[in-house]
């Protein structure tokens, strides 16, 4: 298969999901297609993309990324109005990741914490992995990654507790730091 239709069958697989994701992270449509624009054209200039190792987790990191450059390129809110847990007691990274930040401080914090973040998802195995960054960051229901991963639903909601569970004891400095500030 050639690197084109490599490229079109990877737009063809995660560009609707990979658009969803970004939309639901920026203010108008527009900044969504420009920014899944730029993932394309950065994926369409890699040498060889059987060098990547997970193509989706590449794909959102570079959305990510592309995400946080669009805000601190704007200016923003400060982060004291953000969260670690809901009012389920669920992990509430996403706004803390994609904030707009005031201030050197608020600015240096995030990047501590997504550091601190990707370090703790590192540390889990593939599996927890795999299920918190499906649900969080990609936005797939519990339900469609027990189909996906053709496991038990009682299974992925387990992996996801104890993902949550170490990512929660890892950033439990930070979210200390934040709550004092």
């Amino acid at each position: 298969m050639s690197e084109k239709t490599t490229i079109l069958s990877t737009i063809r697989n995660y560009g609707s999901r990979l658009f969803r994701f970004i939309r639901g992270r920026v203010r108008t449509e527009e900044e969504a297609e420009d920014i899944l624009q730029d993932v394309w054209v950065q994926l369409s200039r890699l040498g060889n993309l059987d060098e990547i190792e997970s193509l989706s987790g590449w794909l959102y990191q570079v959305a990510r990324n592309r995400i946080t450059d669009t805000y601190r390129q704007k200016g923003t809110e400060s982060l004291e109005d953000l969260s670690y847990e809901d009012e389920e007691g669920n992990l509430n990274v996403k706004e803390i990741l994609l904030s707009d930040s005031r201030s050197p401080e608020d600015e240096f914090f995030k990047e501590v914490f997504w550091q601190t973040l990707m370090s703790a998802l590192d540390e889990l195995p593939e599996n927890q992995r795999q299920v918190f960054v499906w649900n969080e960051l990609e936005d797939l229901t519990l339900q469609e990654i027990a189909d996906k991963t053709q496991e038990n639903l009682k299974t992925i909601i387990s992996r996801k507790r104890y993902a949550v569970q170490h990512l929660r004891q890892r950033l439990q400095a930070l979210y200390d730091e934040l709550n004092n500030d």
